[in-house]
């Protein structure tokens, strides 16, 4: 629906039995961000909690907590988004089906910003930092953050709106050594606003950025959209949100007519200042991401509209309300992967796995038909992958042949992973990547963006069956608990690692031991060493959340008869990843037992959360 502001939205909802108020004072300090975790657990409604202690504005919460609820949030545009981003990946489709697509001219032309006579309600008021609410999500957090924002920068060099980045990069708003007038922006690599910071740095000037918070939903969501090539954001939250977006020029910055807040100020581009420590914050692969220098933006202004409301979200292991974000994000741009990389088919981060660190894919198998027992095509394609906007973070990548099971999908994680491991040949079908840039949340590789990936190929017939029983072996001291986690993968728990030189020798010890014993593991393709066997075979997303989020291919990759042959390294027998927790990781998040409790007291019988959560 076309909603001109946030709180449209909040009536619309709550007329339609979607929102919730509760009157009652929390705290922001870690309470309503529990309760937002629980909320989107039990796939809740939004809340808006009117009494935020601390500030006087109020906070609105799962917004986008299930995917229903934000198809009902665009009903009026979806179609229109999604023809739009099918002609941008075949235009040719346009000539042979006009008719479908005859709304989107006139529709592009309605989505361009607004610059010229612009009413500013965002600009009604003043405010601070420090009155803002102050969102501490998990124990360990560095200070409050913005987690919804909308970090606006133009290029110094053409500073068009319709040439800015408007991306989500997570803003603290106080603790650490920040001023009252400081925030620090979190942008990490692949990143527009950096391009923008660069183009700053070389004309030796401070590059100004607007963080716009609230306003109509479609522009929150434009912010995380991973649009192709040429298509502005702000054109992308026009068209979402059937208005244009409104912008103004105001005290030499750029706001968002329709935000709730904006917060404007600049970032110098080198020198003493120009970063401080930034950090810790729980984040979205369910650890903390720990505590680096980022670009500091000293604060100019703090404007707001009158009843301005602050939504927020929560991030943490998945899923989590991000989920959310991410299944919409695929639907409406699903029909741009097959013409962005030739022969590819289908492709699918997974969630469960913190996104980046596991990219399933599936392609095609073209270039010698006559010889169907290796992949050749799908390593051009997986390269191609690697090298794709935020594709190239991914870890892990498995792609699968289309040709060997045309109903193979990519997001049935169980059957894709039981596809590859009964085809894949360990001696031939590891491609590793060593000494690489990784996502800068994860903690698993040898320093901060520097790790290594890792690509599974599998194409042919199968050569194994897959276990359903635990096979008796003979294991060696402190390797104690063996459970199946999947068919055909063991998770096997070990000693902790302690230290690099014990840790990965101890990974040996166990590959070595298991060499004399191959003739049980004929039905086994894969082990994880683990901490806690147990926990990682509960269930598929304990597998896959242990099981790439805690290894890093070039260091944690071993395998039962393992070889080197002209600088190729492969396995004869089972691969093994060793996913334990290693000192240098990032601690995961755990939710503070005090707070845990209030919540549990607000949630029963008589309490303002009954019903809810």
């Amino acid at each position: 629906m076309g909603y001109r502001s946030l709180r449209e939205c909040v009536v619309d909802l709550e007329r339609h039995g979607q929102l919730v108020r509760v009157a009652q004072p929390l705290d922001p300090k870690l309470v309503i961000p529990e309760i937002q975790r629980r909320l989107y657990a039990a796939q809740g409604p939004a809340v808006l909690f009117e009494r935020v202690e601390g500030s006087p504005f109020p906070a609105l919460t799962n917004l986008f907590g299930t995917l229903e609820r934000c198809r009902f949030l665009f009903r009026d545009s979806l179609a229109l988004v999604e023809a739009a981003i099918a002609a941008k990946a075949d235009p040719s489709a346009v000539l042979r089906a006009p008719w479908k697509f005859r709304r989107l001219p006139f529709a592009g032309l309605r989505s361009l910003p607004r610059t010229r006579f612009v009413r500013a309600p965002v600009l009604a008021a003043r405010t601070t930092l420090d009155q803002l609410p102050q969102i501490v999500s998990w124990p360990d957090d560095g200070g409050a953050f913005i987690t919804l924002p909308q970090v606006y920068s133009e290029d110094p060099n053409d500073p068009r709106p319709l040439r800015s980045n408007l991306g989500m990069y997570r803003v603290q708003i106080s603790g650490n050594d920040y001023a009252h007038d400081e925030v620090g922006l979190h942008y990490q690599i692949h990143r527009g606003i950096g391009v923008h910071h660069s183009a700053a740095a070389e004309r030796g000037e401070p590059l100004k950025v607007s963080v716009f918070v609230g306003g109509p939903p479609a522009h929150t969501l434009a912010a995380v959209m991973p649009l192709p090539e040429g298509l502005s954001e702000l054109v992308f939250a026009g068209m979402l949100a059937r208005r244009r977006v409104r912008l103004r020029e105001h005290e030499g910055f750029r706001v968002a007519a329709d935000a709730d807040f904006c917060i404007v100020g600049t970032i110098e581009p080198t020198g003493p200042g120009a970063t401080k420590p930034e950090g810790p914050f729980g984040d979205h692969l369910g650890y903390y991401s720990l505590r680096h220098d980022f670009p500091v933006m000293r604060v100019h202004a703090v404007w707001h509209r009158e009843r301005a409301i602050w939504p927020l979200t929560v991030v943490g292991r998945p899923p989590q309300e991000d989920t959310s974000f991410g299944k919409l994000i695929h639907e409406l741009t699903g029909p741009m992967v097959p013409v962005s990389i030739p022969g590819l088919h289908a492709m699918h981060a997974v969630d469960a796995a913190g996104v980046h660190p596991l990219l399933l894919a599936i392609g095609s198998e073209r270039y010698v038909p006559y010889r169907p027992d290796r992949p050749q095509e799908l390593l051009t394609i997986a390269n191609a992958i690697l090298g794709f906007n935020q594709a190239s973070l991914a870890k892990y990548l498995l792609i699968a042949a289309a040709n060997d099971d045309p109903s193979l999908n990519a997001e049935d994680e169980a059957a894709f992973l039981a596809h590859v491991l009964r085809r894949v040949d360990w001696t031939r079908d590891l491609h590793f990547q060593t000494k690489t840039t990784i996502d800068t949340l994860d903690y698993s590789g040898a320093g901060l963006n520097a790790g290594s990936k890792l690509v599974i190929a599998a194409r042919g017939a199968p050569i194994r069956e897959l276990g359903r029983e635990r096979p008796q072996l003979s294991l060696p001291p402190e390797f104690d608990a063996v459970e199946l986690a999947l068919p055909g993968v063991l998770a096997i728990a070990g000693p902790a690692f302690a230290a690099a030189e014990a840790g990965y020798a101890s990974a040996e010890q166990l590959a070595a031991a298991l060499e004399h014993q191959r003739d049980r593991l004929r039905e086994v393709a894969l082990i994880v060493l683990v901490d806690d066997a147990e926990f990682t075979a509960r269930t598929l997303n304990n597998f896959l959340w242990v099981t790439f989020t805690r290894s890093n291919p070039s260091h944690d990759v071993h395998g039962v008869g393992a070889f080197v042959e002209h600088k190729h390294w492969g396995c004869a027998g089972p691969l093994i990843i060793d996913a334990r927790i290693k000192p240098w990781h990032a601690p995961p998040l755990v939710e503070d037992a005090e707070v845990s409790a209030k919540v549990d007291a607000l949630a029963r019988p008589g309490g303002p959360l009954h019903g809810l959560i």
